[in-house]
């Protein structure tokens, strides 16, 4: 079962580390607008101090030449005891090239908020070996940097998840979202994407109220991962709350059977106690997503698996917060999702 350490809480006044460990946009000339407003939203909405690493800012180019430079900042921040917290930059695609350069006694001795999505997946898997609970959620060049304002939604999770030591209790589905893609030119700053009325949370099946500790994110990474050194162990699937979510290529159904079946294949559907699955970029393939996860849990025996949909986190905005290993329940009857614990310390 999986068991893992919290971090401490945020504070206002606090300093806090921004990384660019996969794409390098918060450094390139046409895109630094993006990350300077993400960096001021976190001063001023939260009252934290943002410092970047050596080569945060360093651009596209030369991070994607030197994935060592990008873990040598992570690893730097978590070893400075005056950050207390990391955000990332924005995902990517190739994080996994930081594996050989990762101490994980580095990450377990200085146990620190670390916050992203996406393929920022991978990182979340460093910290799960070290043994230390990381934030599923939001990132500086996108949610923290929304044109015009910040969602309040995404303010509430964030505020309620790192900076209270309380228990984090019911998550309600954003009550609206978007996907709309708005070029990241500066001409386009004060322009307000198009948000939609959200649905409720959708009960694909089950019928119960079930627990489990919060293990998942992004379904292609979590493919990438798998057979590397840092894939968990099966037993961290035991009893656990899976949670899963799909980036802005739009996966296909058929990829999201395969990885289903390969899940069931290794044995962990028969592990988890349900499945929380957010909603669809754009909704695209929101229904036919829904159909192969029916069609591949009846595959494996685990037709009565509480699986709850639409949830709000991942790809679209605004998002929520899932902190890895935190208890969470399912309440099929209710149709509502609640982390039964803090997140942090």
């Amino acid at each position: 079962m999986l068991e893992l350490k919290k971090p401490p809480k945020l504070n206002s006044g606090d300093r806090v580390a921004a990384v660019s460990l996969s794409w390098g946009g918060a450094g390139d000339d046409e895109t630094r607008w993006r990350y300077e407003q993400g960096k001021q939203r976190l001063e001023d909405l939260f009252g934290l101090e943002v410092v970047e690493m050596p080569n945060t800012l360093k651009g596209s180019a030369y991070l994607y030449e030197n994935p060592q430079k990008r873990a040598e900042d992570l690893m730097q921040a978590f070893s400075d005891r005056k950050i207390k917290a990391i955000f990332s930059c924005i995902g990517g695609n190739d994080s996994i090239r930081l594996l050989p350069f990762i101490n994980y006694d580095i990450i377990r001795n200085n146990p620190k908020i670390f916050c992203g999505y996406s393929d920022t997946t991978v990182t979340h898997y460093m910290c799960l070996k070290a043994g230390v609970s990381s934030f599923y959620g939001p990132a500086i060049l996108t949610d923290f940097a929304e044109n015009i304002t910040m969602p309040e939604y995404t303010f509430d999770a964030v505020r309620k998840t790192l900076f209270d030591s309380a228990v984090v209790g019911e998550i309600q589905p954003s009550p609206s979202w978007t996907s709309e893609r708005l070029d990241w030119i500066i001409e386009n700053k004060s322009r307000a994407r198009k948000f939609y009325p959200n649905r409720r949370y959708e009960l694909i099946q089950g019928k119960s109220k079930v627990q489990g500790r919060l293990i998942g994110g992004c379904t292609e990474v979590l493919a990438l991962i798998r057979g590397t050194s840092l894939f968990p162990t099966f037993d961290c699937f035991d009893e656990a709350i899976l949670f899963l979510e799909t980036c802005e290529e739009l996966p296909p159904p058929w990829f999201i059977e395969d990885e289903l079946r390969c899940y069931g294949t290794m044995g962990l559907l028969n592990r988890i106690n349900g499945i929380f699955w957010a909603k669809p970029m754009g909704e695209t393939y929101h229904a036919e997503y829904k159909q192969v996860i029916v069609k591949v849990l009846k595959e494996f025996g685990c037709s009565e698996l509480s699986v709850l949909y639409n949830g709000s986190f991942g790809h679209n905005e605004p998002k929520t917060m899932l902190p890895y290993g935190a208890l969470a329940e399912i309440d099929c009857e209710n149709r509502s999702f609640s982390i039964l614990e803090s997140g942090v310390i």
